[in-house]
């Protein structure tokens, strides 16, 4: 008796408040329909830096309504840069135009921090619940109930994972533990308050075991990234020290311009960070459950990716607009027959079904290109140091436009 007390209902639930939980909880929202976010922390979570945001994330931010606010946040990138590891001048140079034309192409890097505050502030009061720590999953005939560190138990029709790359709700549908490739990656943020003067490019340094790059956000502040395998240059995949970070990349970019190198130098410690690299087998994508029993995954808790077509937040808000299209397709229609209850969770299931059918070969083909290109670019070997230097460097800048050349829709159901 006292246990049925403490459950609380809810129709739809959403665990993690990141990039693709809020852009699901919003795409919703949009859609006339009311979820629950679950948020472990206290407050909302900025972890990381920035995000290059391709075509396709721009057209999945237009559907949900933020596209226009957040442009004005940040600067449209125009072309790429691409440097050899051991020479400064370009190798070879890219723009955007040359693989999609002009109107079909958008390429802006976003700080974490604003696309996550507006994602935030566009949801209802009280979408939000924060300090909810998912412990564990349970069945109850055609509901979850999803028990929290505080002993709270939640009911609810549709649970939605987004809790990144350690999902629990992932390890409940029984999708394998994302495996780490053997490569991390140094990230960093640097802020000019008088403004850097830089091009509003792609710059990129790929080759020598690494690959380099910074693009600006806006006027006044750039992103940079490192990512390497750490065996061949021994480092200590446990190293927390960002100063030592720092040095590490500076000792790898050494042939660059002292403009480029410049960038890393002058970022303060507590704006570097490290992180291994992971992804989900694409065969485990293609195989396993990524709904079951009307609860399924998006972004990270999903697909996780290496970095290398910056693939990954743009990926998790299409995730966003497609479920928030199907699930709303089927909820918005009226239920016929005796069992309402039971026709209801058929048509949810049925939703949720035709997000994962939208969604799984496209994941299983941005986790496969990701993991590709990243070995072309970041090999030292001879052959396919050789190939970069001849052709192989601008055809993956274009392999990258392709895979953003995608539109996940509109927020209309039919």
């Amino acid at each position: 008796m006292q246990r049925k007390e403490m459950v609380k209902d809810e129709q739809i639930l959403i665990v993690g408040a990141g990039i693709s939980g809020l852009s699901t909880a919003l795409g919703l929202h949009r859609l006339g329909i009311r979820s629950l976010v679950l948020e472990s922390s206290d407050s909302l979570r900025i972890t990381g830096f920035a995000l290059t945001m391709w075509t396709n994330a721009w057209r999945a931010l237009d559907a949900l309504g933020i596209g226009e606010y957040l442009r004005t946040k940040s600067v449209q990138i125009h072309g790429f840069q691409i440097f050899s590891p051991d020479s400064s001048p370009p190798s070879s140079e890219n723009t955007p135009q040359a693989e999609v034309d002009l109107g079909n192409t958008e390429i802006r890097c976003v700080k974490r921090k604003d696309l996550l505050e507006t994602l935030e502030k566009e949801l209802p009061k009280g979408t939000i619940r924060y300090s909810s720590k998912l412990v564990s999953i349970e069945q109850s005939d055609n509901f979850k109930l999803v028990h929290l560190a505080d002993g709270s138990v939640i009911k609810t029709k549709v649970l939605i994972g987004c809790d990144g790359i350690n999902s629990m709700v992932a390890k409940w549908l029984g999708l394998q533990n994302p495996v780490n490739v053997g490569r991390s990656a140094i990230r960093g943020f640097l802020s000019y308050p008088n403004g850097h003067g830089l091009e509003a490019k792609f710059h990129a340094y790929f080759g020598g075991g690494v690959r380099y790059g910074f693009l600006p956000c806006d006027d006044k502040s750039i992103y940079w990234f490192c990512t390497f395998t750490p065996s061949i240059f021994n480092y200590d995949e446990n190293e927390q020290n960002p100063l030592k970070m720092k040095q590490f990349v500076l000792s790898n970019i050494q042939n660059a311009p002292k403009r480029v190198s410049d960038i890393v130098e002058r970022t303060e410690l507590d704006c570097i960070s490290y992180s291994p690299l992971k992804f989900r087998s694409p065969w485990n994508i293609l195989l396993g459950h990524i709904v079951h029993d009307n609860v399924c995954v998006v972004g990270d808790a999903f697909h996780p990716m290496t970095p290398d077509i910056g693939q990954g937040g743009c990926s998790a808000l299409e995730d966003s607009v497609v479920l928030a299209r199907c699930l709303a397709e089927t909820l918005l229609t009226k239920t016929s027959g005796n069992n309402k209850e039971d026709g209801e969770y058929v048509k949810m299931e049925g939703g949720l079904q035709k997000y994962a059918k939208e969604r799984r070969w496209r994941s299983f083909s941005l986790i496969s290109t990701a993991y590709i290109v990243g070995m072309i670019q970041e090999s030292n070997g001879k052959v396919i140091s050789f190939l970069r230097k001849s052709f192989l460097s601008k055809y993956t800048v274009g392999i990258l436009m392709r895979m953003a050349d995608f539109d996940c829709g509109k927020l209309k159901i039919s």
